[in-house]
């Protein structure tokens, strides 16, 4: 058995070696690109609150990274002292190798998108995206070339003479990304963007804002506390809790691999089994993440799989959820398993399993993955 309690003489998968060789591939390639941003020793603290501790990181340059967290984990705090709106307590703030870290907002070479937009309601659409070129005193001229182009670039060209209010939340948020682009920013810090936004506009934003910031290729730093749209949109996330970042990865890699207890139930849904419990299902006292869409319902008298894991349990809750059916399972190991199945029966067919069936749950054995340094209840014990 591996170190992720999974069994390598039958699968031939080893999830260590996975995680280690997806680390190894996302630090060369940081290597050797060049560094948009290096925050080093950085923190911050608001009288005897710590909001961010002793933070390292590099963001490279062209990459959609996101800061994922829930509220007072930090995030927004350390985009603010990227910006230049928050002085940090310790440590360097690096743009593509400057320190900036003692720099006026308007000397470093970033620029910030809000959640609320902050467009001029008297201005028109063309005035507004213009305006930090005025403020910079560039001819007529060019601010109405830079203007076109940005507009092009937000595909809202045909809306340059309206006013702010004559456009959707959508298309107000654009703008918004088009007057910080025409700047021409190094880095384009977003906080929160699409926080405003209904759930359908929000997600076809999304797929817009990744397209935006490939065409574009500037760095994107971005600051969610929406796990979905982190997953959607990054190159990389960084998950923050408590004033730290708990995991750096590319999104597969964070989710398929968490390396916390507060990755694990933090970014989507998983079943966290205990050291106990893992060793009564997996041979391994340790903590694993075992994530619901991998685990499968089955008749309680249906006999067990080989290679599978089985688990004799009653269904507690049924939640339907439009795409996906979720369950909740009150086992005979003792804990209460999330089961997610795709509805994909057709329509007008009946669900088979109702509330008080009991059932047997299946998974495959590399399927449930160990967090890192949750050691055997041995050691602990030991210790």
């Amino acid at each position: 058995m591996t170190q992720d309690g999974t069994q390598a003489q039958n699968t031939g998968f080893d999830l260590g070696e996975s995680r280690g060789r997806m680390h190894e591939e996302h630090t060369s390639l940081l290597k050797t690109a060049d560094v948009a941003v290096s925050l080093q020793g950085l923190a911050k603290h608001f009288g005897d609150i710590t909001a961010v501790k002793d933070l390292d990181m590099d963001i490279r340059a062209g990459e959609f990274f996101s800061m994922l967290g829930p509220s007072g984990s930090g995030k927004t705090t350390v985009l603010r002292m990227i910006a230049g709106f928050e002085e940090p307590s310790a440590g360097k703030i690096l743009l593509h190798g400057d320190d900036v870290t003692s720099s006026a907002p308007f000397d470093r070479q970033v620029n910030t998108v809000f959640q609320d937009y902050a467009l001029f309601p008297h201005m028109s659409i063309a005035e507004n995206v213009a305006y930090g070129l005025a403020v910079r005193k560039i001819d007529k001229a060019t601010r109405k070339k830079l203007v076109g182009e940005a507009l092009e670039q937000v595909r809202l060209s045909h809306v340059a003479d309206r006013r702010p209010s004559q456009l959707s939340g959508g298309q107000r948020q654009r703008i918004a990304l088009a007057r910080a682009l025409i700047l021409r920013p190094k880095v384009l810090l977003l906080d929160e963007p699409l926080g405003a936004l209904d759930k359908q506009l929000r997600e076809q934003m999304q797929i817009e804002l990744k397209q935006i910031q490939r065409e574009v290729g500037i760095t994107f730093i971005f600051v969610t506390h929406d796990q979905e749209e982190a997953l959607t949109l990054s190159d990389r996330v960084a998950v923050f809790n408590n004033g730290k970042i708990e995991q750096v990865g590319a999104p597969r890699e964070v989710y398929e691999f968490p390396e916390t207890e507060f990755v694990a139930s933090f970014l989507g849904v998983t079943n966290l089994l205990n050291a106990e419990v893992s060793q009564q299902l997996l041979g391994e006292a340790r903590i694993h993440s075992l994530r619901p869409e991998r685990v499968h319902l089955a008749d309680a008298t249906a006999p067990a799989e080989l290679g599978a894991v089985d688990v004799a349990g009653t269904i507690a809750e049924i939640v339907y959820a439009g795409a996906h059916t979720r369950y909740l399972i009150d086992t005979e190991a003792g804990v209460r398993f999330i089961v997610e199945k795709q509805n994909s029966h057709t329509p007008r067919t009946a669900p088979s399993a109702t509330r008080g069936d009991n059932v047997r749950l299946r998974f495959q054995r590399d399927h449930a993955v160990a967090i890192p340094g949750s050691e055997p209840t041995q050691s602990r014990d030991a210790a």
